[in-house]
């Protein structure tokens, strides 16, 4: 397998869509991918356990994409050998009667993770300027002081949700949050692909909503847009891993690997050493136990 090196996949301004690829099959089989990723996500279980003990650092890990890129079948297979009391998913649908009484970024907010435990965002607060950006009308919903219409709605609003969003994840590593963002670089070919198959399988029809057809005719405004919000909210403490996602297993492996070798480079996480007290007295707790 080629080697993955995280850097490779960071965007960096000044960052276009057209110049990535949507393909990468890491020159390894269907199979291959699969046992890489159980070797990767069984090490990363590990890890999690020992961030755990530590309990200084917490991780955010964001996924963004397409409709069909894949966010939760990555979730559920990068994390499958995580301790379920380590790792909280969170995903975002439209924002209930409660959250749109709250400023937008106040339900992220409230579920971020705990020191020591890795929280995982499918779909995130960046929905709040793709979504809100292709349909400005849904900002009318949270009633903000000095906007009476969608005319009211300018770049310098999107300008300022764009340092609102730096501002909150700086805050949040400068106080222990390591942050991941990855946005899964789907075709609109494979979504296409992807949405076909939904309605050809039963097992799959669930997944399938008239609404995602037309949104995807929205498609070019969501490129345009997500190249924007990810050249103006790339940072060093919180980059954008722009991952190519038209083939599914590939992309699991690469993110699974971009987490571990970036959170293998904090040296100072490492299991809490018992104090010299109770080391001193290990053969005698278990004598103890041996005696019962």
């Amino acid at each position: 397998m080629n080697k993955i090196a995280p850097e490779t996949y960071i965007a960096k301004k000044p960052f276009t869509l057209k110049n990535r690829s949507t393909v990468e099959n890491l020159d390894k089989s269907d199979k291959e991918l699969k046992k890489t990723l159980k070797e990767i996500s069984r090490t990363l279980g590990g890890l999690q356990d020992v961030f755990y003990a530590h309990d200084k650092y917490s991780v955010l890990i964001c996924l963004q994409g397409m409709d069909t890129s894949g966010k939760d079948s990555l979730i559920r297979e990068v994390f499958k050998d995580f301790n379920v009391s380590g790792v909280e998913v969170h995903s975002f649908k439209v924002p209930t009667e409660l959250e749109l009484s709250h400023n937008y970024l106040w339900r992220h907010y409230i579920v971020l993770p705990a020191k020591g435990k890795f929280g995982v965002f499918n779909r995130t607060h960046y929905e709040n300027v793709l979504v809100t950006r292709v349909h400005p009308e849904y900002i009318m919903g949270e009633n903000i002081p000095g906007i009476h219409s969608v005319k009211d709605i300018n770049q310098e609003f999107w300008d300022k949700r764009f340092k609102q969003i730096n501002d909150f994840e700086r805050t949040l590593a400068e106080n222990g949050t390591i942050i991941f963002k990855f946005f899964l670089n789907l075709s609109k070919e494979e979504q296409r692909l992807r949405l076909l198959r939904r309605l050809a399988i039963k097992e799959k029809h669930w997944k399938f909503s008239p609404g995602d057809l037309k949104e995807r005719k929205l498609w070019d405004r969501y490129q345009n847009y997500y190249e924007e919000a990810i050249n103006e909210t790339s940072k060093k403490h919180a980059p954008w891993f722009v991952i190519p996602a038209d083939n599914k297993k590939a992309a699991r492996v690469i993110v699974a690997n971009i987490l571990l070798e970036e959170l293998k480079k904090y040296k100072d996480v490492v299991e809490p050493e018992l104090d010299d007290k109770i080391m001193s007295n290990l053969d005698t707790y278990q004598k103890e136990l041996d005696n019962e």
